[in-house]
């Protein structure tokens, strides 16, 4: 089965608004920055987890109409 690539451009946004910063971002959700960068970019079959998606909506006031569009946007090839 082909790996659906991700477009995390709006949760690139929301993360810059509300942490400047993508380390900033990590350290919230308790994950290395390096880990957080092979996520957005899609790299090495890093997706995010379950717990992952649940704490960045926390952190980041995702609401739930918005969820699918930050976190499951398909990448236009």
């Amino acid at each position: 089965m082909k790996k659906i690539k991700y477009d995390y451009n709006k949760l690139k946004g929301r993360i810059r608004e509300y942490y400047g910063t993508q380390e900033n971002f990590a350290a919230s959700i308790n994950i290395s920055t390096t880990s957080l960068n092979n996520k957005l970019n899609d790299k090495k079959k890093n997706n995010f987890t379950q717990d992952e998606i649940f704490y960045s909506i926390l952190r980041l006031n995702i609401q739930p109409y918005e969820v699918a569009e930050i976190f499951f946007k398909e990448k236009v090839q």
